[in-house]
């Protein structure tokens, strides 16, 4: 039987509606994201573990809306003024340099009438906001937690960022995966990117021994 290579090609990430993968830690986001533009006060919160789907729901949502994808540690005026063009999303809202040009972007979103999805990785109460005004308006946004993944959803997430890097995973090296890494969406990119090196270093398909060595190789670098 031939082998399946690794070759060390671009990682495409695949970002739509399809591949995203529904599961009770993160059905609550999508229900919100499907309700727009009907959200209180014309804006939400996804907050969230890195890895979650935050970002993927964003590009969901960026599709539908059109939105402008802003950074908050860069935010710079001339973006802000140009929020009068249409809805923003607002990425990794919690390392914001400077809160209030973040207030300054609430109000003129809310002013021209448009809507804003705030991305994080911790919840808005754990923000370092000294504004009071801005920990008032962020008070009255819906935030919606996605949680870390169950069983089920950390398998469709293996199978999904492995096959962004275009490798097959046999379901019974899934399986040997996932009952051995921790619950986590970080924990499943670091398994996939040791995974995708092994196999190409290797020139093989992914087997259970290889997944076997894999591990063993990242539980010594990071014993207990």
């Amino acid at each position: 039987m031939g082998h399946q290579l690794t070759f060390d090609l671009p990682i495409q990430k695949a970002s739509g509606v399809e591949d995203f993968f529904i599961a009770h830690s993160n059905e609550e986001a999508l229900s919100w994201l499907d309700r727009w533009p009907d959200w209180p006060n014309r804006a939400l919160i996804l907050y969230g573990p890195e890895g979650a789907g935050k970002s993927h729901l964003a590009a969901i949502w960026q599709r539908r809306s059109h939105a402008q994808l802003l950074e908050a540690a860069k935010l710079v005026e001339s973006e802000i003024v140009n929020v009068s063009a249409g809805h923003v999303i607002l990425d990794h809202v919690e390392l914001a340099d400077d809160w209030e040009k973040v207030l300054h972007l609430l109000n003129l979103v809310r002013e021209q009438g448009h809507t804003i999805l705030m991305l994080a990785r911790a919840a808005p109460s754990q923000w370092q906001v000294a504004l009071a005004d801005l920990r008032s308006r962020l008070g009255a946004i819906q935030a919606v937690a996605i949680l870390e993944p169950e069983d089920e959803l950390l398998a469709a997430v293996l199978l999904k960022l492995l096959a962004d890097r275009q490798i097959r995973a046999p379901k019974d090296v899934v399986t040997y995966v996932c009952a051995r890494i921790e619950r986590s969406y970080a924990a499943v990119a670091n398994v996939v990117a040791a995974l995708d090196a092994q196999a190409l270093g290797e020139q093989r398909a992914l087997t259970v021994p290889l997944a076997r060595r894999v591990l063993q190789s990242l539980s010594a670098d990071n014993p207990d």
